[in-house]
C-alpha cells in the first residue's frame, strides 16, 4: 500500500508505504517529503494516513527503520509516539539502523 501527498495543484509533496511482515504488523516504508514541503505538517499528514491504513489492515502495531544519522526523522518518529525496538527483519546486525515501533 503507497500513498502520495499532493498539494491543491496536484503537485507531490511527500509519500509513504506500509508492508505487513509478521504476525501482521505493518511496516513502514519510503517515507519521504520533499525538502520544500517540509516543516508544514505533510510528515504528520502522511503518517496519520499510514496509521489508518494499518489499523484498518487489522494491524497491532507500525514498525519501522531509518538510519542513524537521519536526526531530523528519529526526532519526527519519537516526537509521533514511536519508540526504539531491537531490530527486526532484514535490519538485523545492521551496525547504522534504528528501528521503533508504535502500537497502534
Amino acid at each position: 500500500m503507497f500513498f502520495l501527498a499532493r498539494d491543491e495543484d496536484g503537485t507531490p509533496l511527500g509519500c509513504g508505504g506500509l508492508r505487513l511482515v509478521q504476525d501482521g504488523i505493518a511496516e513502514v516504508k519510503r517515507m519521504y517529503v520533499r525538502p520544500e514541503s517540509r516543516g508544514a505538517g505533510v510528515s504528520s499528514a502522511i503518517l496519520r494516513r499510514l496509521e489508518e491504513a494499518a489499523i484498518d489492515l487489522g494491524s497491532p502495531a507500525l514498525v519501522l527503520e531509518t538510519g542513524d544519522e537521519q536526526k531530523r526523522a528519529i526526532g519526527f518518529y519519537e516526537r509521533e509516539g514511536f519508540r526504539r525496538i531491537a531490530q527486526f527483519g532484514p535490519y538485523v546486525g545492521a551496525a547504522r539502523s534504528i528501528c521503533y515501533s508504535k502500537v497502534l
